[in-house]
């Protein structure tokens, strides 16, 4: 028996050659080394048959994906830049023997084709796509720290101008069919029933034709195509780039330079720097760190929590109208297609739910996400009430009410009363024990914590928190409905805090400690930034709300000890009526989207500030404590691993994603330097830099967290 090919070739009654795209064994396409020799014979093939081919389709057998992207591992395989540059060099060559043929070449795309998918597909003459939802084109190797490497930073400025290609190659975005067709990036767009035949008229219509050349609009005419037009694009890039990187992500930069690179100098030569400087963001610590995340994420989607068969949920319940009850019936609805009942104890909290998720699903209408035909069916697996009404079809009630622990239980209680046996209690508390919320449950295998990040549809982290009574089949139920809510679920132990907020609270107090030892509150911000946060700390203490601060803290402290006891500024806060952005002021002032520092907020907290230290002085105190908690949270299991606890400070927190999260990062640093870092910082300013015990014992055996 022969063995299976990725790559068929086919040549029909009409002389047209069909290439047919199928990886064995894989769900998804992508793109390996080792197809190169494949490719070569169907070269091969094509030039046997020179005279009697008349076109060529590039189509896949898979039901609904094009090519996904290359294949990341390789890339995990490369020892030096030269063998990655190697890689994209060999993916060039392959590409420019496609575009290189005598005929038409049409790619026919139904799914994703993304990365060298859709290199693949710039190298063909023409690009044919279903307008099916299912449906991506984009080129996303920047989110892994690098750069598109087998010639689409050359090809897409070529075929679509300038300003969108970088707008593309620097954001990774994903195009959905009509855009792309407006952009020009795919010359037409077909129900899938007609992909085929649509391909197969383009190879007949242009039999014998010159390719076509591309539509330019004025402006890019104006701007892009005259040296000085050039000069300001790419500088306006840079800038607006750098204000986003701030100088943490080298591919970036490496794109903007190889795209200017190609215009200049020529295809040729743009080709050659796109691959020489691939082969170097490959081996930066940047990239490592971006695709360890990226093969983390991977793996999660195949786990459960548990070894229990997850049951299906097809109706869900919400309790509380207020923002997260809202957000949570709309990723419910949205996103893992369930009806949702909403209960509040007025009409006016369901309202507001319902009117947040119309606001939602209008902003995607206008965008031409859905259609207004969708956006009515959306609305009308919504609905709601003050009472218990249709809870006893429900297959989980999720609960987003006051955090108040008697309310809590009785609303476990009034659940119990009126749902079925089988239903799931899931509660989205922030900072009260799960096993408290299930001690006065009749049924407490179907209590479980399930801990979401505001504002719930943005946030990509939740935590699933089962209590010793849980069952397994609970939370395994209860992870992969998080999933199909588009959430990245971590499993975490029940104890206050859970992880993200354990390992945030340090953080935040050290910088209000920081605040009070008089440095402003914009350098603090900005030095948390350059760090790589997206938001710095001071500012997330507005977001999330003074008062939320003020809850929180009492409670890690009598659980978990003085170590989390920060200075005392709640009070002087709340007192002066600074919740933070929902209150109009906090440490800073809101009016409508414009924000600045509240000096009078100096003179309540009787300061006078005064820019001391250095950027990374402040980032390293503000997260050290941090990294000192996460290894606690590993060794007392809290997180199951360091993969857990990586993957959930980075999406439930923002912790930057270059650095790979905490664990990654010690690891980068060595537990010995680390361990020195924080006693220097002991003797400067207080036991809480104390490494923990934990860290200790991995200085000493010089034992990573990854091996």
């Amino acid at each position: 028996m022969s063995e299976q090919k990725a790559f068929n070739l086919r040549i029909d009654e009409q002389e047209i050659a069909w290439l047919a795209i199928d990886v064995p064994g894989e769900k998804m396409n992508t793109l390996q080394a080792a197809f190169a020799e494949e490719m070569e014979q169907v070269f091969e093939q094509l030039n046997e048959k020179k005279g009697a081919v008349k076109g060529l389709i590039v189509h896949s057998l898979k039901p609904d994906n094009f090519v996904a992207g290359a294949d990341v591992r390789m890339l995990d395989a490369c020892k030096t830049a030269e063998e990655a540059q190697a890689l994209a060099e060999k993916g060039q060559q392959m590409f420019q023997q496609l575009s290189d043929l005598p005929y038409p070449v049409v790619a026919a795309i139904h799914g994703p084709c993304l990365g060298g998918g859709l290199e693949l597909a710039l190298a063909c003459d023409y690009r044919v796509c279903t307008e099916s939802d299912k449906t991506r084109l984009g080129l996303p190797e920047v989110q892994l720290g690098l750069l598109p490497g087998s010639g689409g930073t050359q090809r897409l400025p070529l075929l679509i101008g300038l300003l969108p290609s970088l707008d593309m190659i620097l954001t990774g975005k994903q195009l959905r069919a009509k855009k792309a067709k407006k952009l020009g990036v795919v010359d037409a767009v077909v129900p899938d029933t007609i992909l085929l035949d649509v391909a197969k008229r383009f190879v007949n219509d242009n039999i014998g034709k010159k390719k076509a050349k591309r539509k330019v609009s004025t402006k890019e005419k104006l701007m892009a195509n005259t040296g000085f037009g050039r000069k300001v694009i790419f500088e306006q890039a840079a800038k607006k780039t750098n204000q986003k990187t701030r100088g943490n992500y080298p591919a970036a930069e490496a794109i903007l330079e190889v795209i200017r690179f190609g215009l200049e100098h020529g295809f040729e030569k743009g080709q050659k720097k796109e691959a020489e400087r691939f082969g170097e963001l490959v081996m930066t610590s940047e990239s490592k760190a971006l695709r360890s995340i990226f093969f983390a994420t991977t793996e999660m989607k195949k786990e459960h929590g548990s070894d229990a068969k997850p049951n299906k949920v097809e109706r869900a319940a919400v309790l509380g109208g207020g923002l997260m009850g809202a957000g949570i019936s709309h990723v419910s609805v949205a996103k893992a297609k369930v009806p949702v009942r909403i209960k509040d104890v007025s009409n006016d909290g369901v309202l507001n739910a319902l009117q947040y998720n119309y606001k939602l699903f209008e902003t995607q209408r206008k965008r031409r996400i859905v259609s207004k035909p969708q956006l009515q069916a959306n609305m009308l697996q919504l609905s709601g009430g003050t009472d218990f009404t249709r809870f006893n079809h429900t297959d989980i009630v999720v609960e987003a009410v006051f955090e108040d622990l008697n309310l809590k239980q009785k609303m476990v209680a009034d659940v119990e009363e009126n749902a079925k046996p089988t239903t799931i209690f899931a509660t989205n508390t922030s900072s009260l024990p799960i096993h408290q919320i299930a001690e006065k449950a009749q049924r407490p295998e179907n209590v479980v914590g399930l801990h979401y990040f505001s504002p719930v549809e943005k946030m990509p982290l939740v935590e699933v928190i089962p209590h010793e009574g849980t069952s397994d089949e609970t939370v395994s139920t209860v992870v992969e409905f998080a999933r199909k809510q588009g959430k990245t679920p971590i499993v975490v132990k029940d104890c206050a805090g859970f992880y993200v907020n354990r390992i945030l609270a340090p953080y935040m107090n050290e910088a209000a400690q920081v605040l009070m030892a008089e440095e402003p509150i914009e350098a603090l911000d900005k030095a948390l930034l350059n760090f790589g946060f997206p938001v710095g700390p001071i500012t997330l203490l507005d977001e999330v709300g003074v008062d939320i601060g003020a809850k929180i803290m009492p409670i890690l402290v009598a659980e978990l000890g003085e170590r989390f006891k920060g200075p005392d500024v709640f009070d002087t806060l709340l007192n002066d009526d600074r919740k933070g952005r929902k209150s109009g002021k906090g440490f800073y002032t809101y009016k409508g989207k414009k924000k600045e520092v509240d000096k009078s907020v100096y003179k309540l907290l009787g300061l006078n500030p005064e820019a001391k230290m250095s950027e990374k002085d402040i980032a390293m105190r503000c997260v050290l404590p941090m990294l000192n908690e996460a290894v606690r949270c590993l060794d007392e299991g809290i997180i199951r691993s360091p993969r857990d606890g990586d993957i959930g400070a980075i999406f439930g927190i923002g912790f930057p994603p270059f650095l790979g999260g905490p664990f990654r990062y010690m690891d980068q640093i060595g537990a010995k330097k680390l361990v020195e870092i924080m006693n220097e910082h002991a003797r400067k300013y207080g036991d809480r830099f104390a490494p923990c015990d934990g860290l200790l014992t991995r200085a000493g055996l010089d034992q990573p967290f990854y091996e």
